[in-house]
């Protein structure tokens, strides 16, 4: 074999050896890039987490803590409260569990009224519901006359009968029978165990409880919040409403949301109910993630 072909030879194989390095080179950067970007993500999710954690401290701190002057002082009245902490945009509201419909304590009425006006029930199958989740909760064998106990929930087919006990969370009510997901999924966000009422507190409740009062119609409701939201911007005590309501819950059902300049966004919803105990003021009834 000639020089020249020697030559020719050894040029091909340095070639491709460099070509080879450069597509290994190449591949290394990129994989070291993404798993950057990875751990970036990582720290800045894990920085909105903590973020919004303590933006719900914060919350409770002060509506908790009494304020000489109405435009200092937070009120779980559902206004959003936002503010900037270095690279985060925290966005946060607040209201009193009150404001719904407490499916232990409240007025068959009301969440007859719900499931209707909501839930898209007719009159008889929403008083079938309401029936049934009364029978749930309570420690009797009487059914009611549109009710379920053990036995219907057999013939259904059921693997389990009703607790005879109060709700422990919202989420129970779908095992009700006769509680469809989408039923569910349409009512529960009006629906709390920690009001402790029979009614609803009209002065921060969203307009789906306010339809769910009996004899209250659509325009009476547009326009109560109408003047509610206007006097809650201009600071002046709250209009009374046409029906009969309940009042404000010693808990608050809070959700901060924070948005970090890269696009990262964590949101924490919480229930934190005050105990009146000085050593220990406040628990979190729900902690959870948006």
């Amino acid at each position: 074999m000639s020089q020249r072909s020697e030559r020719g030879i050894a040029l091909i194989i340095v070639l491709w050896t460099t070509a080879l390095l450069t597509v290994i080179a190449g591949g290394f950067a990129f994989s070291m890039r993404n798993e950057a970007l990875a751990t970036q993500n990582a720290v800045s999710a894990s920085a909105a987490r903590w973020t919004a954690n303590g933006a719900v401290e914060r919350t409770v701190y002060e509506l908790a803590t009494p304020r000489m002057a109405m435009e200092e002082a937070w009120q779980p009245n559902g206004l959003t409260h936002t503010w900037q902490e270095g690279a985060a945009k925290i966005e946060v509201t607040a209201v009193d569990e009150g404001a719904f419909i407490d499916i232990n304590t409240g007025r068959d009425d009301l969440l007859k009224g719900l499931f209707m006006v909501v839930g898209g029930l007719d009159e008889m199958a929403a008083m079938n519901m309401v029936d049934s989740i009364v029978n749930w909760r309570t420690d009797s064998e009487l059914k009611r006359p549109n009710g379920a106990k053990d036995s219907d929930y057999k013939k259904a087919g059921l693997a389990y009968v009703p607790a005879n006990a109060p709700f422990g969370a919202v989420e129970e009510v779908g095992m009700v029978l006769g509680m469809t997901p989408e039923l569910y999924a349409r009512t529960s966000p009006f629906l709390t165990v920690n009001s402790r009422q029979s009614g609803a507190n009209p002065q921060t409740a969203p307009r789906e409880v306010l339809l769910s009062f009996p004899n209250i119609t659509a325009e009476i409701v547009d326009d109560y919040l109408a003047r509610r939201q206007e006097a809650l911007q201009n600071r002046q005590p709250l209009p009374p409403f046409p029906g009969a309501g309940g009042g404000r819950a010693p808990a608050w059902r809070i959700q901060a949301t924070v948005t970090m300049e890269d696009g990262a966004q964590f949101t924490r919803r919480a229930v934190i109910r005050r105990t009146g105990d000085p050593k220990r003021p406040f628990v979190a009834l729900l902690w959870g993630e948006g």
